[in-house]
């Protein structure tokens, strides 16, 4: 393939008329044989960051990849592009990885997907030296921080990549990773010069709710089958017990349901993951270690069965829905057991207490989230740093507003205390706030003399988990900053307003079950305009070429694609290369089986 330019690239390869978000910055430092971290939402577009610049550089794009499965499925879409790609892992036969290596010698790859062992397996480094490097991109980057929410040791090792080519651009790749994971990762990969580019985190397509536990199964059935009853979704467990069990149930009432957890066969998980990808409307209950590596576009919903352990892993995992941009829902179910099980997770871990600390004050960021009544959408990419103006009017709570009840006196009085005590040299976490407000006698407070504040005491009205409450909130809602690293509170300028009695705050007085008539007044997530009859036939059709090829139906064409040809029906090759998502490659292969469909139904 020749070489294009990156514009070139998108619209003939991909068959896309522009760029989205940051990836034409991304893609024009890396072009300028600079280096950088880029942040973007899972479906934000993360992987044409590398294969543009990929194919308009000389030589070969080394991607360093967690899973085997995510390296076969880009591999599967890539050569479906007309690019030559290949991935080097443990599932290729002596025979098979010989070939590959001879591909790669002979300058005949434009990316090769490798994991981060076979980086820094002896002897890799030195045949890549004997190849033209046009590029190092480490995906699902976070893995690399021993605070993110998937810390893997072996990505320690990378920044050997820095040191044997110090020439090559380094593209670093994640979807979450909070100011101190990002410093990790700059710092590991030893990129200091690094360009970073924060996208917005917003998922303006997903609809967000929270309820406790009631019921738990009824509630499941009854959101599948009220919002998505033939749809693909994923169903998130605290236990591989639970997963099974669920999975057990949906296949009961009639759904096709699979289990996946880290305690099945190696052999029934990968089944199970094929099944899911290239089939429709499977509904995969599993544990987070179905995660990475998940690029199904036509996910229509994710729903957590219990808690998950912190905002970026709830954000990761929702974010795998909707991926194609289409309506998609993401639901929470939680009790007081999560909580009390993830505390216990923490506790029995064997990582140093400052890693304790940090995870036990993101649990609690994370039920304060659940628990809250504000837009769900501000509070999560609150966390994230990013200003949402609400209501967002996709979420439960704006949707539905919950019941609430005037908060300001015991807000203020929580702001009030967290004032005095960082008024002198030491800043303190929300359980010392607590202790004073309700008139304790620690060590702590004896030892810094709290017990002569004017707060000391003015909350014993109220117990310790209805000011835990408080505390939550008042960081979720953004009236007090936490430094994530000693657990300390400070107050925000949003503080101000309400300590001075110039705006009420409400707090969620209960959570409230979402029951089978509450969740139908919600919208659901449907489908833009277009002929439902000829988008399902075009479904039909894609399944059998799918089925053909051995490949998922997303490789032939995303969802979003068939309803453009739907909508707009093209008669001729040169409008459906105008349909987006049909590229040259395409093009030729498929343009005369789905004009003929299109065409048969008039």
């Amino acid at each position: 393939m020749s070489k294009m330019t990156p514009r070139q690239v998108l619209n003939k390869v991909y068959g896309y008329r522009s760029f989205i978000g940051l990836q034409g910055a991304v893609i024009d430092c890396i072009m300028r044989g600079g280096s950088a971290l880029a942040l973007m939402p899972t479906g934000g577009g993360k992987s044409l960051c590398y294969q543009i610049p990929a194919l308009c550089l000389d030589g070969t794009a080394v991607v360093i990849s967690p899973l085997i499965s995510l390296m076969q499925d880009q591999v599967s879409a890539l050569k479906h592009l007309g690019i030559k790609a290949a991935a080097l892992n443990s599932m290729l036969t002596p025979a098979q990885a010989r070939e590959i290596y001879e591909t790669l010698l002979g300058g005949g790859l434009d990316l090769l997907y490798v994991s981060p062992e076979k980086i820094c397996a002896e002897g890799f480094l030195q045949t890549l030296s004997r190849v033209k490097i046009s590029l190092f991109a480490v995906d699902e980057a976070h893995c690399i921080s021993e605070w993110g929410h998937d810390f893997r040791p072996e990505y320690m090792q990378l920044k050997i990549l820095r040191q044997s080519f110090p020439e090559v651009p380094l593209l670093a790749l994640t979807a979450t990773a909070d100011a101190m994971t990002r410093k990790d990762i700059v710092k590991n990969l030893n990129m200091p010069h690094a360009e970073i580019f924060i996208s917005s985190f917003d998922r303006p397509n997903i609809t967000y709710a929270a309820a406790i536990k009631d019921k738990e199964k009824q509630q499941l059935l009854s959101f599948i089958e009220t919002k998505h009853p033939s749809d693909s979704g994923i169903v998130y467990c605290l236990s591989r017990k639970r997963a099974e069990t669920f999975a057990d149930f949906l296949s009961e009432k009639g759904y096709n349901a699979l289990a996946y957890h880290a305690g099945l066969d190696a052999e029934i998980r990968r089944k199970n993951q094929d099944i899911f990808t290239k089939k429709e409307g499977i509904i995969m209950c599993a544990t987070n270690a179905f995660g990475m590596g998940i690029h199904k576009p036509d996910v229509r919903f994710v729903i957590h069965m219990d808690l998950p352990k912190s905002v970026e892993a709830y954000y990761q995992e929702t974010g795998r829905a909707g991926r194609d941009g289409l309506p998609a829902d993401a639901a929470m179910f939680y009790g007081v057991k999560d909580i009390a099980q993830l505390r216990n997770f923490i506790e029995v871990s064997n990582a140093p207490e400052a890693q304790k600390i940090l995870e036990r004050q993101k649990l609690k960021l994370l039920t304060a989230y659940a628990q809250s009544a504000d837009c769900r959408r501000k509070m999560l990419l609150g966390y994230f740093a990013e200003d949402y103006r609400a209501p967002c009017n996709a979420c439960d709570n704006c949707l539905t507003p919950p019941q609430t009840y005037d908060a300001t006196v015991n807000v203020q009085k929580f702001l009030s205390c967290v004032f005095r005590v960082t008024g002198q040299s030491y800043a303190f976490g929300a359980q010392h706030i607590i202790d004073i407000l309700l008139g304790k006698e620690t060590e702590k407070i004896k030892k810094f003399n709290h017990g002569a504040l004017s707060t000391y005491g003015i909350g014993k009205d109220c117990g310790e988990n209805e000011w835990r409450a408080v505390s939550g909130q008042a960081v979720v809602t953004g009236l007090v900053k936490m430094d994530m690293e000693h657990s300390t509170l400070t107050l925000t300028e949003a503080a101000w307003p309400v300590l001075k009695g110039l705006e009420r705050v409400e707090l969620r007085k209960f959570a409230k079950p979402l029951t089978r008539k509450e969740k139908r007044k919600q919208p659901s997530a449907q489908m833009p305009a277009a002929d439902t009859s000829l988008f399902e036939k075009l479904r039909k059709l894609r399944r059998i070429l799918a089925e053909r090829d051995n490949i998922p139906p997303y490789i032939v064409f995303s969802d979003k694609t068939l309803m453009e040809m739907a909508a707009f029906k093209p008669r001729t090759p040169e409008d459906f290369a105008n349909i987006s998502g049909v590229g040259a490659f395409k093009l030729q292969k498929y343009a005369k089986v789905f004009l003929e469909e299109i065409n048969t139904a008039g």
